[in-house]
């Protein structure tokens, strides 16, 4: 039997799979666009690409259903944005003192330090705001602060990983990873979970904050630099590549998906190949899809103008410029509305990269003033205008937003203008659907060094426990098995922090 003849043969008494049925039936890109249709139609099964393993199955009724999650890498300063403490004010300057002996990262630690900025209160609850932050005052009735959180290691590695993933190590799946897998997208057309990176590079340990590690690979956050000449990158053709049309790029990802799915036929159980096909696929329909949320020129003036983007200045200056953080800040912040609109169902925004000295992020151990002073208007400038954005969309009642970071820093100045590390205690705020704003919850002491109760204090797997909540996920429901464990986002801990939630 010749191998023509003998391929035939096989082909016909080989179960055909979905995949090879719509392909054979549409061929290539009509392929792609055919299992679209059907899925669109509820013909088809869940590929896993829209559909979670929760989607039509909730453990409760949601109160959202998207997440944005602020994320400031190198530790902001909770003492110098959102959790005024009187006492550093009176102190200033004077010897610091707990009580009991200081874990420092450096060195030693220096005299009590108040933030070089002013106080005020704001909204109808009268939260105390930093200057530096006061234009989160118009939405400050709409924020619940969580005071008391406390980590596990001083570490930015460490911190990091804890925030972003639930634990302290590498090799598991970033938060947005797990609601992607959960829920899936509400658009095919673009990813579940957006990754918005810094403009000046990654934060500590990268992509592994948002890689899905045990999950299936194509919940793995997809990375988007807004503002860059290719905020996608691979997504197009290079400009070398000129002699590459549209047909015939269509065609090459249409090969590849086929000898793909030729090969992964032999080999079941290994999801790999599928997530590759699955990403071939999706890239197909981005290239469509994305561009036009990417496209900021189409927004009004007024609305560019409250995201701190109509003055254009893009200078590069060696020292952080309080102009420049606006707006990149607030176009990663508009670039998210337009996803999230468009579907996306977690967008992750970072704040500060992990390129050492000088200082490009929120690591101050030199000078609170001079580092913090940008970051921190140009992040209140953004975030208050995709909360007023949202909401007068009518969006935050269904988007939750969690403005976080690795750990806080100390009440006691270091080298005299600076501040070391305080993983003891730190800030997070929430907002949007589900939550009560308004309210601060658990206190921290005085100083601001630990929780005023150290015996209840707020960790991260209470946070990610929350966040699941307000979607219709019992955390510890959501698991998937992973060398002989049931692994979870909260790992085997957390609880709902039912004070924050709305009635």
């Amino acid at each position: 039997m010749n191998a023509s003849i003998y391929h035939r043969f096989t082909a016909c008494h080989r179960p055909m799979t979905r995949r090879e049925f719509l392909w054979t039936s549409g061929g290539g890109l009509g392929g792609i666009a055919l299992a679209a249709l059907l899925r669109q139609d509820r013909l088809l099964a869940a590929s896993g690409e829209a559909q979670g393993v929760l989607s039509g199955k909730l453990h409760h009724p949601p109160k959202a259903k998207r997440v944005v999650q602020m994320f400031m890498g190198g530790a902001a300063s909770h003492v110098d944005t959102f959790d005024y403490k009187p006492e550093l004010i009176r102190r200033h300057g004077q010897p610091w003192d707990p009580g009991e002996k200081v874990e420092l990262f450096q060195n030693g630690h220096g005299a009590t330090f108040a933030s070089p900025w002013s106080w005020k209160q704001h909204g109808q609850c009268g939260k105390h705001l930093n200057d530096v932050v006061s234009a989160l005052g118009v939405c400050v009735d709409d924020l619940a602060f969580v005071h008391n959180l406390v980590g596990k290691t001083g570490v930015h590695s460490q911190a990091t990983y804890l925030q972003a993933t639930g634990f302290q190590m590498p090799g598991f799946p970033g938060m947005g990873c797990w609601f992607s897998y959960a829920l899936g997208s509400l658009n095919e057309n673009l990813p579940a979970f957006v990754v918005l990176p810094d403009h000046r590079g990654y934060a500590s340990n990268g992509p592994k904050n948002w890689d899905s590690a045990f999950l299936p690979s194509q919940h793995s956050g997809t990375v988007i630099w807004p503002g860059a000449e290719h905020p996608i990158a691979n997504l197009f053709p290079a400009k070398q590549g000129d002699f590459i049309t549209r047909q015939s790029d269509a065609d090459g990802l249409a090969l590849m998906s086929k000898l793909n799915r030729q090969h992964a036929a032999q080999r079941s159980g290994d999801d790999r190949l599928d997530a590759r096909i699955r990403s071939y696929e999706l890239a197909a329909r981005m290239q469509l899809a994305a561009p036009d949320a990417l496209d900021i020129s189409k927004e009004p003036e007024y609305i560019l103008e409250m995201y701190g983007l109509n003055h254009g200045v893009k200078t590069f200056a060696k020292e952080i410029n309080p102009i420049e953080e606006t707006d990149y800040f607030g176009r990663k912040c508009l670039v998210a509305r337009r996803l999230l609109e468009r579907g996306v169902r977690f967008v992750q925004i970072w704040s500060g990269n992990d390129n050492g000295f000088p200082r490009r992020n929120w690591d101050s151990h030199e000078d609170i003033q001079r580092d913090h002073g940008p970051l921190a208007i140009g992040m209140a400038r953004g975030a208050a205008a995709l909360i007023k954005d949202l909401k007068q969309r009518g969006m935050l009642e269904d988007t939750v937003i969690l403005w976080t970071t690795e750990f806080g820093r100390m009440p006691c100045a270091q080298g005299g203008k600076g501040r070391d590390h305080n993983p003891f205690c730190f800030t997070n705020w929430l907002c949007g659907g589900g939550i009560k704003g308004g309210i601060s919850y658990g206190p921290s002491d005085e100083w601001g060094y630990k929780p005023a109760d150290r015996n209840h204090p707020t960790q991260v797997y209470d946070i990610h426990a929350t966040v699941l909540h307000l979607l219709g996920i019992d955390h510890e429901k959501l698991t998937f098995r992973h060398n002989g464990i049931d692994r979870r986002l909260t790992d085997v801990h957390g609880e709902v922090i039912r004070e924050i939630l709305a009635a």
